[in-house]
């Protein structure tokens, strides 16, 4: 068995990002950027109001001054001469500053009589002013490449006016659920079977992921059935199974993808749960093989599958993020697999992360991974912790799942 970084580590070392793809703007959430965003314009492109008052010149602008009005200039309507001596020009906010002008004398701190404006409150030169670029200048590199867009992306791209962007394609992932005791949701379950809910799990945390799911009829424990599943994925970027690959009569995953030629790196993670994991190559397409378990199937697609969605998506596929936490009841000792923990958080009252491992971790108990708010980890042979102890946990809901 080998441990959980170093098969993550061979999972990523075999993966490379899906080629790029150009989308509208509106499309580009949560997709990699495949290319520098580079700015087209200056942001502001010329100096304006932060907010409503007037322009003057600063030396003009001294407490009880009394300012001509010569004009005035709402936002997207520049004023079309300078500013002298004495003279004031009503801006409002995102106004251009008319060129002479240095300072802005607030609507609050002025008195207005017609065209005279009187200074209650001297102003301070260049203060409430925006100067051209400010944000950023024709040029600048406003999202860098293999960034995932957020929200606030999208909104400096469209500013830097970039109506479309090169993306890294979102990776179709095919999802493959093994077993003649399966049925999918809504079908009639066979005497002595179950409802397969690794399917569509599995599609959920795909699309979590940034990837585009691709659920495969359920294959029944036969060679034939297993491996006709190698002429049904073109086009896919890799191939998720779960069960048939542990050490059963009818386990029969590895055997039937090795004889449509696929190539194994390895099989079996010291890892509690989701020990029988393999990876593979079929052509070019890689394979990730999942317990049946659907706990363990889910707790393997947070430690595996999503780094490589991420890095098949264009990022680096680094692990979950791990933050520390502190117990809520001792746990005991572990053995030689590193150990994941379904559990629930709370705050303590100074606000610590508190965190309460389920008594019991049975890897079929769908409710409790679904009522759990993280997970514990626990290393290869790590001694027994008491109430109170520091671990560290990945925390479900910053996956977003």
């Amino acid at each position: 068995m080998i441990s959980v970084d170093e098969a993550r580590g061979r999972i990523l070392e075999a993966l490379r990002p899906t080629p790029s793809e150009v989308v509208a703007l509106a499309e580009a959430w949560n997709r990699v950027v495949a290319q520098d965003v580079v700015a087209r314009l200056t942001q502001p492109p010329a100096d304006v109001s932060a907010m409503d008052g007037y322009a003057l010149r600063a030396e003009d602008g001294g407490l009880g001054a009394r300012l001509t009005v010569i004009g005035e200039a709402p936002a997207g309507h520049p004023f079309g001469h300078g500013v002298g001596v004495g003279e004031a020009v009503r801006l409002f906010t995102g106004s251009v500053v008319p060129d002479g002008a240095d300072a802005i004398l607030l609507q609050e701190d002025a008195t207005r009589d017609g065209a005279i404006v009187e200074v209650n409150e001297a102003v301070v030169q260049g203060r409430h002013i925006r100067r051209a670029g400010k944000d950023f200048s024709v040029g600048d590199v406003v999202v860098p490449r293999g960034r995932r867009m957020t929200a606030r992306d999208i909104g400096v791209a469209a500013a830097a006016n970039h109506p479309w962007l090169s993306v890294h394609r979102r990776p179709r992932v095919a999802i493959l659920a093994t077993g003649d005791e399966i049925a999918m949701p809504g079908e009639p379950i066979p005497p002595g079977g179950i409802v397969s809910s690794n399917s569509h799990a599995l599609a959920a945390l795909v699309r979590a992921g940034g990837g585009e799911p691709v659920v495969l009829p359920v294959a029944r424990d036969e060679h034939a059935a297993i491996g006709a599943v190698a002429d049904a994925v073109a086009g896919i970027d890799m191939l998720v199974t779960t069960g048939g690959a542990s050490v059963g009569d009818h386990d029969l995953v590895i055997e039937a993808l090795k004889a449509r030629g696929m190539t194994l790196d390895f099989w079996r993670i010291a890892m509690r749960p989701g020990k029988p994991l393999l990876f593979g190559q079929l052509g070019a397409m890689p394979v990730l093989g999942l317990p049946g378990n659907p706990v363990s199937a889910m707790v393997c697609a947070i430690l595996f599958l999503l780094p490589a969605l991420s890095r098949l998506s264009g990022l680096p596929g680094a692990p979950p993020p791990v933050t520390s936490a502190i117990l809520g009841a001792g746990v005991k000792a572990n053995d030689q697999r590193a150990d994941y923990l379904r559990a629930a958080i709370d705050l303590d009252s100074a606000g610590r992360i508190v965190v309460f491992p389920f008594a019991v971790q049975d890897s079929a108990m769908l409710r409790r991974l679904a009522a759990a708010d993280a997970l514990v980890l626990r290393a290869p042979h790590a001694p027994a912790l008491l109430e109170g102890a520091e671990v560290g946990i990945i925390r479900l809901d910053s996956l977003g799942l």
